[in-house]
């Protein structure tokens, strides 16, 4: 048996496209044709479970090999096998079907991913690294012959009788000179690893050499022996593909430390398992989150029926997760036919929808069954949530339940608790209820305490999206606003119209102004004298509540750039009350009263951070001639 002929194409320019389009991804073609050998393996089992073939199986591994010498790889199966029929029907013609219009719509592409996922190319993806391909099958069929099938990566093809000698098939890859990088025996490894791990088919790679005890020497040491096996590359049957009830802690702690091995212990996890309206499976942890938000992200694998598609899945899990970990496994999503790209459909945004159902879900679970433990877990999960509730506002009404927030003493409390808690004593004139929060507890501890002398209560609100997340609290709340607790004096925080008189007349304000604005000399700050409680700081540095939330905002890329462009501008309050400002109106001369004026506004400074370099070692040194 021998037949020439030309595979079912118009044009010579199709293997050039897809080589020029691939290359870049070229290693996929080892997931291609090792997937392929896969499906063969497994249709060949299913035949035997329905008695539409009673032979014996016999070892059904696929196996990977090469020859460095010969320049080839191998890829071989006991598969179904084809005849010299099914390889020009499945080979020549249906992958090529329509190779006209393919070769006219994307003559000048850009997307390599694109171009495969038209027309079928898996297998011809070999010729990215191969210049010859060689397949040799054996059919399963009674009394099938065997069959051989080259091609040189023109359109020319050429069937002859095989030299296989049982069931199955193998494909011979004559690699060529700009991809000779892939006869190494690590480069093949490292590819079969990120992408057939868990294949559901025994995949054997050369063989690994293991130490194992060999009983005890003359001593009572344990003596060792090395032994050669297989190297079996894969898991046949990840934890996802198992029930829950199946799975102890241990397991899904262990396949975590399989998938992150320097990763510390996840918070918990979810188990994903659904078969209608789409097919789905999956585990996906909580891990213990950094601030670093791009460090996190891409660490959800994406597999379809078990082989490793993409880190890349932000149309299929909700931005807010993206911070997860895990794998999802669907045959549902749909990928071209390179299995490297999403396409869009309403599966996608069905299983987007679930995924985020099934958190919502576990945290409400978690935080009513073991409170306590929440709370522990809560600066971990609360970036999850947070952002959540900012992301969409379906998980907004589930998250506000199980959301919580945290006050300077390290008390929780949900957002209604919070509210009811702070509402007696935070209440302003207009009925509207005000949190306090602070962003930096240490820097701004003197503004907490002055709070706390008045009994109001001071959130903690520094996790990197706490601005964006005391905006939409402001939105969803009816009559609540947020507040910073350095944003202005704490009499002034919660107006409530109850004021200190000014003990100062109109003449002594306008000097004590005129002092500390010759002390600052700075526009960037401008002076006010106020009556506030004399047991106050006598002077108080603030930035408006509006300018510093904005300038917050851009820090974390919020969209609102322009405000961190902007120069800082501060208010500085003068205690009219307080005693300094009376012993600066009482010093012998100009010199002494800037000099007090320059002091106390130092140590405002001081107590925010800002002060730095040149003016704190003046600070130093003045305070040390005072002393």
């Amino acid at each position: 048996m021998q037949e020439k002929g030309t595979i079912s194409i118009h044009t010579e320019n199709i293997f050039p496209i897809i080589k020029k389009f691939l290359y870049s991804d070229n290693e996929i073609f080892l997931r291609e044709l090792v997937s392929n050998s896969v499906d063969a393996t497994q249709k060949m089992k299913r035949l035997a479970t329905l008695g539409q073939y009673t032979g014996d199986l016999g070892d059904t591994t696929v196996e990977v090999s090469f020859d460095k010498e010969k320049k080839t790889i191998t890829i071989s199966d006991r598969g179904l096998g084809m005849t010299a029929e099914e390889i020009k029907k499945y080979i020549n013609q249906i992958a090529f079907s329509g190779a006209a219009e393919f070769v006219e719509k994307f003559k000048d592409a850009k997307d390599a991913n694109e171009i495969i996922g038209k027309f079928g190319l898996g297998f011809y993806s070999a010729f990215m690294v191969a210049h010859t391909v060689e397949i040799n099958s054996l059919s399963y069929q009674e009394g099938a012959e065997s069959a051989k099938w080259i091609c040189d990566g023109s359109t020319q093809f050429e069937i002859s009788e095989g030299t296989r000698t049982e069931r199955g098939t193998e494909v011979i890859l004559h690699i060529n000179e700009e991809s000779e990088e892939f006869l190494d025996k690590w480069k093949l490894q490292g590819i079969l690893d990120k992408y057939c791990k868990f294949l559901p088919v025994p995949i054997k790679f050369g063989t690994k050499t293991d130490s194992v005890e060999d009983g005890k020497d003359e001593e009572g040491k344990t003596k060792y022996k090395s032994v050669e096996s297989d190297n079996i590359i894969n898991t046949t049957s990840p934890i996802w593909t198992k029930s829950p009830n199946e799975l102890t802690d241990e397991d899904y702690l262990s396949f975590y430390k399989e998938l992150y091995p320097m990763s510390e212990d996840p918070l918990f996890w979810i188990h994903l398992n659904v078969d209608y309206p789409f097919n789905l499976t999956g585990v996906l942890y909580f891990p213990k989150v950094k601030n670093e938000f791009e460090l996190q992200k891409n660490k959800i694998k994406l597999f379809s029926r078990q082989v490793f598609i993409t880190d890349e899945v932000k149309d299929i899990v909700p931005e807010f997760l993206m911070l997860l970990h895990g794998v999802i496994d669907s045959p549902d999503i749909p990928l071209n036919v390179s299995r490297s790209f999403l396409q869009a459909d309403s599966n996608v945004k069905k299983i987007n929808n679930y995924i985020t159902k099934k958190v919502a879900d576990k945290l409400g679970e978690l935080y009513k069954k073991d409170r306590k433990g929440y709370e522990e877990k809560w600066n971990d999960i609360g970036l999850f949530v947070k952002y959540g509730m900012i992301s969409e506002d379906k998980f907004y009404e589930k998250g506000k339940d199980f959301a919580l927030v945290k006050n300077t003493r390290g008390e929780f409390f949900t957002i209604e608790e919070y509210k009811e808690k702070v509402k007696p004593t935070q209440t302003d004139k207009d009925e509207q209820t005000i949190f306090l929060y602070a962003t930096d507890t240490d820097k701004q501890d003197s503004f907490i305490q002055s709070a706390n002398k008045k009994d109001y209560d001071v959130l903690v609100m520094d996790s990197p999206i706490d601005s964006h997340f005391i905006q939409q609290l402001e939105q969803k709340l009816e009559k609540t606003s947020l507040k910073r607790v350095d944003a202005d004096v704490a009499d002034k925080l919660i107006n409530k119209e109850e004021s200190f008189a000014n003990v100062l007349t109109e003449e002594q304000s306008t000097k004590v102004k005129e002092v500390f604005e010759k002390a600052l000399d700075n526009k960037s700050f401008s002076v006010e004298v106020e009556g506030l409680n004399p047991d106050e700081l006598p002077v108080t540095i603030t930035m408006e509540e509006f300018m510093r939330r904005m300038k917050d905002m851009a820090q974390t890329g919020g969209g609102m750039g322009f405000y961190g462009q902007l120069p800082d501008h501060y208010k500085v309050a003068i205690n009219g009350n307080h005693k300094v400002v009376d012993k600066i109106l009482k010093a012998e001369n100009e010199e002494d009263q800037t000099r007090l004026a320059k002091q106390a506004v130092d140590l405002a400074m001081l107590s925010q951070g800002m002060l730095k370099g040149k003016d704190l070692t003046e600070f130093v040194r003045r305070s040390v001639e005072m002393i």
